[in-house]
C-alpha cells in the first residue's frame, strides 16, 4: 500500500501531469498558488504563510477544502523539514527534508511515520543551480528538477517554465512507484521556500 493511499485520503491525485504556477500575491504579499491537472482544472491552491513562525501552509481542493496542510519543523528555511499532514485525519502523511547546497538542491519525500524514503526531487545542472543562486538575476532562469525513485532511477521531472510568475511542469512516468500528492504540494514548497 503506498503512503499516499495510507494517508491522503482528501487528496487523490492519480494523473502523470500537472502544472503548478505561483498565480500572484495576496493582499500581505505573500505568494500565492495553484495546481492544475492534465484537463486544465485546478486540484489544489493556497497562500503561502512565510511571515510566521512555524507557519502553515494550508492547501485546499477545488471545492475550498483544507486536504492538506505543510508545516515547517521550525521556522520557514531553506534547508529544513516540512511535515505533510492530511487535511480530513490530522494525520501527518509525508515529510519533505532539504539539503541545502550551492551546487544542488536535493529534496527528499518520506513516510512521517518511519522516515522511509518514497522518492528524491533534484535540482539538474550544477551550472543552472549556481548561476540561480549568485548571478545579479539568477531568480530569472527556471528551475529544473529530476524525479528518483528510492532505487535512484528517473521517473519524472518538474520542469520550470519562464512566465510572469514561476510556472513548473510535473511529469511522473511511473505513478505506481511514488506518491504523486507530495509531489505536486512539495513543488509549491520548494518555489516558495527557495524564491523567497
Amino acid at each position: 500500500m503506498t503512503g499516499e493511499t495510507r494517508g491522503l485520503t482528501a487528496l487523490d491525485l492519480s494523473g502523470s501531469q500537472y502544472t503548478v504556477e505561483q498565480t500572484g500575491r495576496d493582499e500581505n504579499f505573500r505568494p500565492e498558488y495553484e495546481a492544475r491537472d492534465a484537463t486544465g482544472d485546478t486540484v489544489l491552491s493556497g497562500t503561502y504563510q512565510m511571515y510566521e513562525e512555524r507557519g502553515r501552509f494550508p492547501l485546499v481542493d477545488a471545492d475550498g477544502t483544507e486536504v492538506l496542510i505543510v508545516t515547517a519543523s521550525s521556522g520557514w528555511d531553506i534547508a529544513g523539514d516540512y511535515v505533510l499532514t492530511d487535511g480530513h485525519t490530522g494525520e501527518d502523511v509525508f515529510v519533505l527534508d532539504n539539503d541545502f547546497s550551492l551546487l544542488q538542491d536535493t529534496w527528499r519525500v518520506r513516510h512521517a511515520d518511519d522516515g522511509s524514503l518514497l522518492a528524491e526531487i533534484n535540482s539538474r545542472g550544477v551550472l543552472v543551480t549556481l548561476g540561480r543562486k549568485v548571478l545579479p538575476l539568477g531568480q530569472w532562469i527556471a528551475h529544473e528538477y529530476e524525479i528518483t525513485d528510492t532505487e535512484g532511477d528517473s521517473i519524472g521531472s518538474i520542469e520550470g517554465e519562464f512566465a510572469m510568475f514561476d510556472q513548473y511542469e510535473i511529469t511522473v512516468a511511473d505513478t505506481s512507484s511514488v506518491p504523486v500528492g507530495p509531489l505536486v504540494a512539495g513543488t509549491m514548497v520548494i518555489d516558495a521556500v527557495q524564491g523567497n
